[in-house]
């Protein structure tokens, strides 16, 4: 028996199904961590009332937001090397919007290291329509693309895509898409109660109670749509333990309100909120990463699209070794810009955003 054991948990099945896992892991974390900079981009122009409050907007996730993109990168980098065959089918089939995604998200990332540059009111305008822009547009097209992932697309046994952008802008894909945006809005608010004092500080957290109540409206339509238009449920149902992310999430939404306003605790329990929700989705598809609407014998799953399993091996080395690595160094960056952004900040730090 010692010696069939290492056979069996080598076995190329189990390897697909712990990078499945993993895949969806980063998913989450990327989601939960630049989750609230979407956020905070997409509220700015409502919230921020002068040019000192939307400073301290930027700054409030200044020190985080290219940090919290490797995620993106490693889920990206992950599903090219784990899941090839599923890289190029969703990079086919979804070129225009993740085409456009990268805009926005480099526009985006420009509007923080330009905005300081010159000391011009339109020029710092023009940084914050893109600022805003560039997180609100990722925001809508990541909820509308996984929205869409999870209904399925019409792609055929060669992975060719049959349909075109308008097709993707389904009612249950454009639900996906208000979902996130209030999703990650409401992460974002809670986020800015956190590191705001003041006036801003209060405003935010009358925004977060606001936002909660659209995201539970969202989410109860969503949720009930995804009954109708996916086999997500059907899919619990066979895998009971699956159960435990959406009743998590449930209690979770109403922990991130009633916990004390403008604390971690509201923020990390809306963090878990969105965790729970990416867990629920992608492993409520599983094997399928891909399904497709025209018949699921063309969907791209775990299996018929993972690299080989030495590739795997490897991979999966490397991982353990560096993933412990970048997580430790981002809660230090977190613990270590962990106080309130104030405008004695601001006017002390002239290199701030």
């Amino acid at each position: 028996m010692p010696d069939v054991m290492p056979v069996a948990l080598l076995d190329p099945t189990w390897l697909q199904t712990v990078w499945f896992l993993l895949w969806t892991l980063l998913w989450a974390v990327y989601f939960m961590l630049d989750g609230f900079d979407f956020g905070l981009g997409t509220l700015m122009p409502f919230m921020a009332r002068n040019d000192l409050e939307r400073r301290i907007m930027y700054n409030a996730s200044g020190p985080f937001w290219d940090g919290n993109e490797v995620w993106l990168i490693t889920a990206g980098g992950v599903t090219f090397a784990a899941f090839p065959k599923a890289y190029a089918t969703l990079f086919s089939a979804l070129y225009a919007p993740l085409l456009m995604l990268l805009f926005a998200l480099i526009f985006r990332a420009v509007a923080f290291e330009f905005r300081n540059k010159v000391d011009s009111p339109k020029w710092r305008k023009f940084w914050d329509i893109c600022k805003f822009f560039g997180s609100f547009v990722p925001a809508l097209l990541l909820g509308v693309a996984f929205a869409n992932l999870f209904q399925g697309i019409p792609i055929d046994g060669e992975g060719v895509y049959h349909g075109n952008l308008l097709k993707l802008l389904s009612p249950y894909g454009l639900m996906g898409g208000v979902f996130f945006v209030l999703m990650f809005a409401h992460h974002g608010a809670l986020w800015l109660a956190v590191k705001s004092a003041g006036p801003l500080h209060d405003r935010a957290v009358a925004w977060s109670r606001t936002l909660w109540l659209l995201l539970l409206a969202a989410a109860v339509l969503f949720l009930g749509a995804t009954a109708v238009f996916t086999n997500i449920y059907a899919s619990i149902i066979q895998t009971p333990p699956l159960a435990v992310f959406p009743i998590l999430a449930v209690l979770l939404l109403l922990a991130s309100r009633f916990a004390r306003a403008g604390t971690y605790l509201a923020w990390l329990a809306h963090a878990g909120f969105i965790v729970c929700v990416t867990f629920f989705g992608v492993l409520g598809m599983y094997p399928a990463m891909i399904p497709s609407s025209l018949s699921q014998a063309y969907s791209v799953t775990a299996m018929n699209a993972a690299a080989s399993p030495t590739t795997l091996k490897i991979m999966l080395v490397v991982v353990i070794i560096f993933v412990p690595l970048v997580i430790a160094y981002q809660v230090f960056v977190y613990v270590l810009f962990r106080k309130k952004i104030t405008a004695e900040d601001l006017q002390r730090q002239s290199d701030l955003y």
